[in-house]
C-alpha cells in the first residue's frame, strides 16, 4: 500500500493573503488565534506568530485532505495527523513538513506501518501488520523498503533472516511451532523464462531457499552450555545429548521433502501443511513473491500521481 505525503498536498502560503479574521500583532501581522481562507479554497483555523502558522492548528484541503496538529513556522512539525484524500491516515511525528521521528501509518486496506520515520519514509526499526492475513514484518525498513535483519512472523510460524531490497537473502531458519526449526539459506536466482522472453534484457531475480537441517528449538540462555564430565564414564554423553540437536518425530517429518532446493518463501506453508505434503511433493518449487511481505511501488506512484493531478 502506498504512504501519500504531503510533498502531493502542498500547503498554500498565505502572506497575509485570502480572507482572515482573527488576532494581530501591533505590526499587522496574523498573531494569535485566527481563521483564514486561502485563495485555493484550502482553509486554516489555528495559532499564528508573527505572520505564520505556529503552534497547534488544523488545515483543510479543498480535496477533502486535512492536517491537525503542531506547526513551527508555517510548517508541519512536531506531533501530527495527516488523513489523506483515500481516507489512509498517518499519526506521528512531523519535521519540516515530513513525517520524521515515530509514527503509525492507516492505509486504506487496515495494514498499519508502526516505527521509524526518516524524511518522510519508513526508515529505521519497524512493524508492519498485513490485516487479511495477521502476518507481519517486524525489523529493518531502508528507504521505505523491507531491508536488513527481521522476522516475518505467521499464524503458526516465522522465518527469521536477513532481507535485501525486499527479498531474504543468505542464511536464516524457519521456526515452527510444532517445536522444531529449518535452518538454511536464500539464494539469489535467475527466474526461468519462456522462449518468448529470451529476447527480454530485463531478468527477474527470486531467491531460492537451500534447506541445510532440522533442529529441536533452539532456546536462548546467557549460560554457556556445560561441558560432558569424566563422571559421565566410556561412551556416555551429558545430560540431554540425547535429544540436543536432533530432531523429533514431527521434526523428521518436516525435513522430508525439504533436501536440497526449493522456491519456498517465508510464510508460504504451514508447519502442518508441510508434515502432510512433504512427501507428495518433495522437490516441487515454491515461488517466491512476497504478496504479503512487500509494498506496490507501482501503486504508490499511480495513486500519488492521481492526486497530483
Amino acid at each position: 500500500m502506498s504512504d501519500l505525503g504531503s510533498e502531493e498536498l502542498e500547503e498554500e502560503g498565505e502572506n497575509d493573503i485570502g480572507e482572515y479574521e482573527g488576532a494581530r500583532n501591533e505590526a499587522g501581522e496574523r498573531h494569535g488565534r485566527g481563521k483564514a481562507r486561502l485563495p485555493n479554497g484550502d482553509t486554516y483555523e489555528g495559532n499564528y506568530e508573527f505572520g505564520k502558522r505556529h503552534g497547534q492548528g488544523t488545515y483543510k484541503f479543498k480535496n477533502g485532505a486535512r492536517y491537525i496538529g503542531e506547526y513551527v513556522r508555517n510548517k508541519k512539525h512536531g506531533q501530527g495527523t495527516f488523513i489523506y484524500p483515500d481516507g489512509s491516515r498517518y499519526e506521528g511525528e512531523w519535521a519540516n513538513d515530513q513525517r520524521h521521528g515515530h509514527g503509525v501509518y492507516y492505509y486504506i486496506n487496515n495494514d498499519t506501518y508502526t516505527g521509524e520515520w526518516f524524511t518522510h519514509q519508513r526508515h529505521g526499526q519497524g512493524t508492519y501488520l498485513y490485516a487479511e492475513t495477521g502476518s507481519k514484518y517486524v525489523g529493518t525498513w531502508v528507504n521505505g523498503q523491507q531491508e536488513g535483519a527481521a522476522e516475518l512472523i505467521h499464524l503458526n510460524h516465522r522465518y527469521q533472516g536477513k532481507f535485501l531490497n525486499k527479498n531474504p537473502v543468505g542464511p536464516g531458519k524457519y521456526i515452527f511451532d510444532v517445536g522444531c526449526e529449518q535452518h538454511g539459506e536464500y539464494r539469489l536466482t535467475d527466474m526461468e523464462r519462456g522462449e518468448e522472453e529470451e529476447e527480454e534484457e530485463l531478468v527477474t531475480v527470486v531467491p531460492k531457499w537451500k534447506a541445510t537441517k532440522i533442529t529441536e528449538l533452539a532456546l536462548w540462555t546467557p549460560a554457556l552450555p556445560k561441558e560432558p564430565t569424566s563422571t559421565d564414564g566410556p561412551g556416555q554423553e551429558g545430560p540431554g545429548a540425547e535429544s540436543a540437536g536432533e530432531p523429533g518425530e514431527e521434526a523428521q517429518a518436516l525435513l522430508e521433502g525439504f533436501e536440497g532446493e526449493t522456491d519456498m518463501r517465508p510464510g508460504d506453508e504451514d508447519a502442518d501443511v508441510l508434515r502432510e505434503e512433504s512427501r507428495e511433493y518433495d522437490q516441487e518449487e515454491f515461488r517466491y513473491d512476497m504478496d504479503e511481505g512487500n509494498i506496490n511501488s507501482e501503486e504508490e506512484e499511480t495513486r500519488q500521481s492521481d492526486l497530483q493531478d
